[in-house]
């Protein structure tokens, strides 16, 4: 037994020495490893006599016990010194001027579509949102798109299933259907969103924000879509007059259909929007067909209407002066202090949109 006390005593006195956190863990393993020498003597237990057994047991306990807290104590010990040691140097001066305060900016996107809702809320249009993921007959059946459409491939649309029944809207125009069957006419709204197609380039990204106008009511007219649209972009652009043009196209969920263009001038190497001898491409639009009505449960013979759809990124990128659409999702926080505005100066027609 006074093998124990030995190993006992001679450890003891070399834990009171002035070691490391590591010269600890090296003692540790010489006492407790798998090799070590307390733990050889418990594979020995079983070799010892019977008469003797039971007290070589409890003194090895004892032994084993008195160790490990010493050993667990010096290493607590040497921790919380070196933790006192690094706070010590690292202590913050409470008398040295505060940081300057740094207020967040509003993303350019997200103006603009503030900018259009309000816009377009001084003429009665509420605002309607539906999910990013959307199915199949809702993004492209219940709008009049064929199954052999170009827009239904899959290099131009993100699928999420091998039967092609839902994916990531293309447009936000599946918003106007969901609205439509979940209430009665007339309608008059807008959808802002995100939208996704497979695309990418300087001025297309694959994921980008789209508005979608409807107004369902009874004896609508091209007329009163391009009153609607004239007096869009005159507020959106801050200007007394604008030179607009429609042409015309093909979409499937309306006909007739057209591109709008407006006219611009380069000034000082700006863009002037307004006047100008040249055109510039911004919303396609169009009376909704009769087709998308019937699917909605809307009798095409009672109500009429128009609806357009216009890419907010281009919007913003015209209006600020902003050239590469790919800086609107590069997160660069120089970027947005530059381009961005102020989260406090909500935009209204009466106060300015973009003071």
């Amino acid at each position: 037994m006074s093998e124990i006390k030995n190993i006992r005593d001679q450890f003891i006195s070399k834990l009171e020495n002035d070691l490391s956190i590591d010269q600890i863990n090296e003692i540790k393993t010489e006492l407790f490893g798998k090799n070590g020498l307390i733990s050889s003597k418990f594979k020995t237990i079983g070799s010892i006599p019977d008469t003797d057994r039971k007290k070589f047991a409890s003194d090895l306990n004892q032994a084993k016990d008195e160790l490990q807290n010493l050993i667990t104590s010096k290493i607590n010990e040497l921790e919380g010194k070196k933790i006192n040691e690094k706070l010590e140097k690292e202590k913050v001066d409470i008398t040295l001027p505060e940081r300057p305060f740094v207020r967040g900016k509003v993303h350019p996107v997200s103006q603009t579509i503030d900018e259009i809702s309000s816009i377009f809320s001084e003429i009665g249009f509420s605002v309607e949102e539906g999910p990013d993921v959307e199915n199949e007959y809702y993004n492209f059946t219940a709008l009049n798109t064929p199954d052999n459409h170009p827009a239904r491939d899959m290099h131009d649309t993100f699928y999420l299933d091998e039967n092609k029944e839902f994916l990531l809207r293309t447009h936000t125009s599946p918003v106007q259907i969901r609205t439509m069957l979940k209430d009665k006419p007339p309608f008059k709204i807008i959808a802002p969103g995100r939208t996704y197609r497979s695309d990418s380039d300087q001025t297309h990204s694959p994921m980008f924000h789209q508005v979608e106008g409807l107004h369902i009511d009874t004896n609508i007219n091209m007329g009163h879509l391009k009153g609607c649209l004239n007096y869009f972009i005159k507020e959106f652009f801050e200007v007394e007059k604008i030179k607009m043009r429609f042409r015309p196209s093909h979409f499937p969920f309306t006909e007739p259909s057209a591109e709008v263009d407006i006219g611009y001038e380069i000034k000082d190497g700006k863009i002037i929007i307004g006047e100008g001898d040249k055109w510039l491409e911004i919303l396609g639009c169009g009376m909704v067909h009769p087709n998308v009505l019937k699917n909605v449960k809307v009798d095409p013979s009672k109500y009429q209407g128009y609806a357009f759809g216009i890419g907010i990124d281009r919007l913003a990128m015209l209006k600020y002066g902003i050239n590469d659409l790919r800086a609107f999702f590069d997160c660069d926080y120089r970027w947005l202090n530059h381009f961005g505005f102020d989260p406090l100066d909500v935009p209204s027609n009466y106060r300015g949109l973009s003071r």
